[in-house]
């Protein structure tokens, strides 16, 4: 009998995937970490963060500031969207400012440090002259500039010192002279004490902490030994407990900490009805609009207490969904100032990020009932121009401090000719066959 001539076919060898190179005995958890890993190690990661979670969080902030201040316009007769639209306006303005601060270079922006510091240094003294200043809250911080425009200059103080304090101490390193603490502390220091002089004549104790942090945070970015940097954290913290025990306003926000009651004269009225909003919310909130603490029962619930009124929204949810954007945001910006060899970009990138976590902490940890409230508003987030501005610029300085990175820079340039070879491309292709 003859043999069969049917052959049976080999299976075949399976494919792996062009570009992978996990083992064969890898698990998918393992995969999944290395592609993690690999995707944070990208030289865009920290630009895409910047730039994605900072637009996250000013529109989810403008969707708030309608919610959350609809009741209190038409309390004083005005469109419920009144507030809205100028945090709009200001917004619209501060991507502007963003757009120019992200296409800037470096030597243009050591250029205006001074600059800058001059005309802050100036409107902060126009303040302090009767007639001119105005008072809010109990707080002479503002400027009139004509219908329902106010301007706050101690905001911009926060950018101007970051800039000037970045530029003084990346020409000392340049010189090698950061080594001597005279001149790491001169004249960074009384400089940033004079712009604290000029906030605390306002009253406004808020802004000062928040200033103090910049200094603190490019002390230590400068590499500050533990004496120096403990010795200015002391004059700081007697400063502040003279400044909190010589106002009773203060001492009563000091007693305000963990409140469940409002207390004697209701002095812990606002702290208390932000832990109320906060605890109706539940896991996914009473819906977006649909806050009863802004009706009247907690002040402030477009500005310092914003975040309150999010987590009665939009629940657990809401909150950890802003705090993730903000804990992104500040990775992105250490990261910035981790990876580059430019000491004025990793001072100004680490001062930057100082100043919006600080901030944001600060906001938070006052909601939460964790610490005395300070009136800084939430950055990004909060209602007010004077805040959302400078604040934007400063994204701009940590998105265009990303883009200036070297591999981050041959990454760009290496999707231009594709853009531009695909734009042909489509070109070609809407002509007509008769076109030559």
């Amino acid at each position: 009998m003859a043999r069969s001539s049917v052959r049976v076919p080999r299976r075949p060898a399976p494919v792996r995937a062009r570009g992978t190179s996990h083992p064969p005995g890898e698990s998918g958890l393992r995969r999944l970490r290395t592609r993690v890993r690999k995707a944070w190690d990208r030289p865009l990661t920290a630009y895409y963060l910047i730039f994605g979670s900072s637009l996250l969080i000013t529109v989810l902030g403008l969707v708030m500031v309608y919610s959350a201040s609809m009741i209190q316009a038409l309390q004083l007769d005005l469109p419920a969207s009144y507030f809205f639209r100028k945090q709009f306006v200001a917004a619209v303005l501060g991507t502007v400012l963003l757009l120019l601060a992200m296409r800037m270079p470096v030597k243009l922006h050591r250029a205006l440090a001074y600059p800058m510091l001059a005309v802050t240094v100036f409107l902060m003294v126009l303040v302090q002259i009767p007639g001119i200043g105005r008072s809010v809250n109990g707080n002479q911080n503002w400027i009139y500039l004509g219908g329902p425009f106010q301007l706050q200059p101690s905001e911009f103080g926060k950018l101007a010192l970051v800039l000037w304090g970045a530029d003084l101490l990346a020409r000392k390193h340049d010189k090698r002279l950061l080594t001597q603490w005279k001149h790491m502390l001169v004249p960074l220091v009384p400089v940033a004490f004079m712009l604290l002089g000029l906030i605390m004549l306002g009253g406004d104790m808020g802004t000062a902490i928040i200033l103090t942090a910049i200094l603190f945070g490019l002390l230590w970015l400068a590499g500050a030994p533990t004496r120096l940097f403990a010795g200015v954290l002391g004059i700081a913290a007697l400063l502040g407990v003279i400044l909190i025990k010589t106002s009773p306003n203060r001492m009563a926000r000091l007693a305000c900490i963990g409140a469940t009651d409002p207390g004697p004269g209701d002095q812990c009225w606002q702290a208390v009805h932000g832990i109320y909003a906060l605890a109706s919310g539940g896991f996914f909130g009473s819906g977006l609009g649909a806050s009863v603490e802004k009706w009247g029962q907690l002040p402030e619930p477009h500005t310092d207490f914003i975040f309150a009124i999010t987590g009665e929204e939009l629940g657990l949810a809401g909150t950890l969904s802003v705090l993730a954007l903000f804990a992104a945001l500040g990775y992105a910006g250490i990261r910035v100032a981790g990876r580059t060899e430019d000491p004025f970009v990793r001072y100004a990138a680490g001062g930057v990020t100082t100043w919006i976590t600080a901030q944001a902490v600060i906001n938070v940890g006052a909601v939460l009932g964790l610490l005395p409230i300070a009136g800084v508003p939430l950055p990004l987030f909060s209602y007010g121009g004077s805040a959302l501005l400078p604040t934007m610029f400063a994204i701009g300085l940590l998105i265009a401090f990303a883009r200036s990175d070297p591999a981050a820079k041959a990454a760009l340039a290496m999707r231009q000719p594709r853009v531009r070879w695909n734009t042909m491309r489509r070109r070609a292709k809407a002509r007509s066959s008769g076109e030559r």
